[in-house]
């Protein structure tokens, strides 16, 4: 890079963009859809809580990663980078970024990390390279990555349909979570294809839901809990405190409580050997206000 390449692109200031984690408060799987993916019911509650992107537009068009939080994940597989490209290449823009992750998600926990941080670079892209593309867009080119990015695009606690993309606003409560989590890496394909996955559960609305008409359970319990130990011995402990729940294909157990005092009081009850953290339910993305502020 040139001398003067390299102060063009440090003349962009750097920005910090929230990619929320996000919860199912129920998931289940009601049969097959015509593209052979399962249909799926879901609530997606939105974190006040998850992974911030810090990034830095470039003049010279190159989409780079930077960090050391990266050498985890093969860049072909990053989703926050392939967004980046799918979005460069859609606004057909002579601008690059520069995207570094503060990790504070962890994977295989089934908090939706790495769709969450593939939504923030749309969403924050969009703005900085004044691509004017809608929200409904944006969800469409993030549906490429993933089946829950388009819910972090919209930014809005929802009920889920379809695959996870057909989105219906829902206004949730305000609460706490205790999530905790096993030393374990949930592997999504495999729960999907084991026999004893429940496929065949009767929908319900939204409505249902709303009026606690829907039982919040989540189809990879079972099957996640006979398959690893650690995760049924996690529920066993956290009983005593409230209501354990499964978010996404797992590994993290979740209990939803009424004020941080409770789910502080809850934590007491997580094993040795499991991380845990105190969060809060968002009304909407964080996300959303940290691109208001820069529009």
């Amino acid at each position: 890079m040139g001398a003067d390449t390299q102060s063009m692109n440090e003349a962009h200031a750097q920005h910090a963009f929230p990619a929320p984690a996000k919860l199912n408060l129920f998931l289940q799987i009601t049969g097959k859809l015509p593209n052979g993916y399962h249909a799926l019911q879901t609530v997606f509650r939105l974190l006040n809580w998850g992974d911030v992107l810090h990034i830095r537009v470039r003049d010279d068009g190159k989409i780079t990663r930077v960090g050391a939080q990266h050498a985890a994940v093969a860049e072909s597989e990053d989703l926050a980078i392939r967004a980046a490209h799918l979005l460069k290449a859609r606004l057909q823009t002579p601008l690059g970024a520069d995207i570094d992750i503060e990790k504070h998600t962890p994977s295989g926990a089934g908090l939706g990390g790495g769709s969450s941080d593939a939504a923030t670079v749309l969403v924050a892209l969009n703005t900085l390279w004044h691509g004017g593309l809608s929200v409904e867009t944006l969800a469409e080119v993030g549906l490429e990555l993933g089946a829950d990015v388009p819910v972090f695009v919209h930014g809005k606690n929802a009920f889920a349909t379809g695959m996870g993309e057909v989105l219906q606003p829902i206004s949730l409560p305000p609460a706490w979570y205790l999530l905790a989590k096993p030393e374990v890496h949930a592997a999504t394909a495999e729960l999907f294809s084991d026999p004893e996955l429940t496929r065949d559960s009767r929908a319900v609305t939204i409505s249902d839901f709303a009026e606690g008409r829907v039982d919040k359970v989540n189809a990879f319990e079972a099957v996640l809990r006979r398959r690893e130990k650690s995760v049924d011995a996690l529920f066993h402990a956290l009983s005593p405190a409230g209501i354990p729940q499964l978010t996404g294909s797992g590994s993290v157990v979740f209990i939803e409580c009424d004020s941080r005092q409770a789910a502080e009081a809850a934590q007491g009850f997580v094993p040795a050997g499991c991380a845990s953290w105190i969060v809060q339910g968002a009304d909407r993305s964080p996300l959303l206000d940290a691109v208001e502020k820069i529009q």
